[in-house]
């Protein structure tokens, strides 16, 4: 058993020196090597890989789990390691994608780019201060948060690629992301207080559950699947106020124009 080991580290050790291909890593994984092993060669060895959609079709016929095949991609992209087994869920500080530099706040991708979502001042109470605003009939009931302006400045198409820079000691779950109904000179939304929500019913009705995935430290990406076209934001932890008097926050906004 022990001369059989030896042999197999002398086998890594000589092809250590090649580029590992598409078909290497196939061969690899027919010949019965463990994932994790064939991960940690694709991290550490040089790769040219194909990666086209018809090529990951092929590699994932062929027995390519999609560990590996993030290794690859990763690889390819000219980034770190992929997570492995062991890794925590979307934990990946070596994400190539993400910017090294942002700052606190949210971005969205366009055109293959990150670019900045700036923004919008939300007029907002608690315990009904803005009823009057649903006279307009765009929300009956009670309004919590009014914004001036029929429409963000932010314009975004499906599939909708968000980045989330929080502030420090802040998760991805206290954000909130919401509908929000347009009238002819502003948009209104209806949420709860205290950005984690704890209730159910009409004032969580323009909330929209999503997901968001840590890919470091404090940073979470955010993928949207087509809502349908309208306004929307993230509401950020920490934006509501006083209870007993009108109040000012803020909302990151954007409009799905498909």
């Amino acid at each position: 058993m022990k001369i059989l080991r030896i042999v197999f580290l002398a086998a890594l050790c000589a092809c250590a020196q090649d580029t590992l291909t598409n078909e290497s890593v196939v061969k690899m994984v027919k010949s019965g090597l463990g994932e994790s092993l064939v991960v940690s060669m694709v991290q550490n060895q040089p790769g040219k890989y194909s990666l086209s959609p018809d090529d990951l079709v092929k590699l994932k016929d062929a027995g390519v789990s999609e560990k590996i095949l993030e290794a690859m991609a990763t690889k390819s992209a000219g980034g770190g390691t992929a997570p492995t087994n062991g890794a925590a869920s979307g934990a990946s500080a070596g994400d190539p994608d993400v910017p090294k530099d942002i700052d606190i706040g949210a971005y969205y991708k366009k055109g293959g780019k990150w670019e900045e979502m700036l923004p919008e001042v939300v007029n907002w109470k608690t315990g009904g201060v803005l009823k009057h605003i649903a006279t307009v009939g765009v929300v009956k009931g009670d309004v919590n948060g009014h914004i001036q302006g029929p429409h963000s400045r932010n314009s975004v198409t499906s599939p909708i690629e968000v980045l989330i820079d929080a502030p420090e000691g802040t998760a991805i779950t206290e954000y909130q992301l919401i509908h929000l109904h347009e009238s002819t000179d502003s948009r209104e939304f209806r949420t709860v207080t205290g950005g984690v929500m704890h209730e159910s019913g009409g004032a969580t009705r323009d909330v929209i559950p999503f997901e968001g995935k840590k890919v470091s430290k404090g940073v979470y990406r955010v993928l949207l699947p087509n809502m349908g076209a309208g306004e929307y934001g993230f509401l950020p932890p920490g934006a509501f106020g006083s209870a007993s008097s009108a109040s000012i926050g803020k909302m990151y906004t954007f409009r799905l124009v498909e």
